[in-house]
């Protein structure tokens, strides 16, 4: 039997009589038939398990859930291959141990959340508690640091809201004084053309109050030195 590989020539596929090159071509196949048995059981969700012994009796296997429960299932299904209703049996027996271990899995998930809020203590022992005691001890570890990182983050805000009013205030205070020092001014310019304005109050003081006693006798004075026609 040949094989026409692109690029290559053709090889016959028949046993290597060079123990080397049979050595090296085992180690290249054999990779690359787990690498396609894990591809086949990721890619298409399948369970694959691949068996594998050497020309040296050396094992080598793949097993994406186990090799052990693979060749269970595989005696089970091949021994009643004929039989359709056994086999259907067999793939629900196989679905009632997958939810029943998820059922399981459920359960110890419960236990567990229990345990961190301090319940259910009572049938843990020593070891157990000390592992609890440790995973207790990590979680508050990560908590503190992240509360310590907000911390952190709230005082650095309120140090820039701090400065910002600061600012803010001796803006204003400089507003307040540079309009004291405009009204001041007002009142100086004002207070000068006040005293350059011509003042007659000074004149008006000056003069004597009028009397009219004075006023008569003046008249009566001047009467009498006038000559009778």
């Amino acid at each position: 039997m040949e094989r026409n590989t692109k690029g290559r020539g053709k090889i016959d596929i028949k046993k290597i009589e060079n123990a080397t090159n049979r050595q090296v071509t085992f180690c290249k196949r054999r990779n690359g038939l787990l690498k396609k048995a894990y591809e086949l059981a990721v890619l298409c969700d399948a369970e694959v398990a691949v068996i594998i012994f050497s020309s040296r009796g050396r094992l080598y296997e793949y097993a994406n859930n186990s090799v052990k429960g693979t060749i269970e299932r595989y005696k089970k299904a091949s021994t009643d291959n004929s039989n359709t209703g056994s086999t259907n049996q067999t793939n629900s027996e196989y679905y009632q141990h997958e939810a029943s271990k998820l059922l399981q899995q459920i359960t110890d998930l419960q236990t567990s959340n229990r345990n961190l809020m301090g319940e259910a203590l009572s049938t843990m022992n020593l070891r157990e508690l000390k592992q609890l005691e440790a995973r207790l001890e990590k979680a508050i570890n990560k908590i503190r640091s992240r509360k310590n990182e907000l911390l952190y983050a709230e005082i650095e805000y309120m140090h820039k809201k701090e400065m910002e009013l600061q600012n803010d205030n001796m803006y204003l205070r400089n507003k307040i004084a540079e309009n004291e020092r405009l009204q001041q001014q007002q009142q100086q310019q004002q207070q000068q053309q006040m005293r350059m304005l011509p003042s007659t109050r000074n004149e008006y003081e000056a003069m004597p109050p009028f009397d009219s006693r004075s006023f008569l006798q003046a008249n009566l004075l001047t009467g009498n030195n006038q000559p009778l026609n």
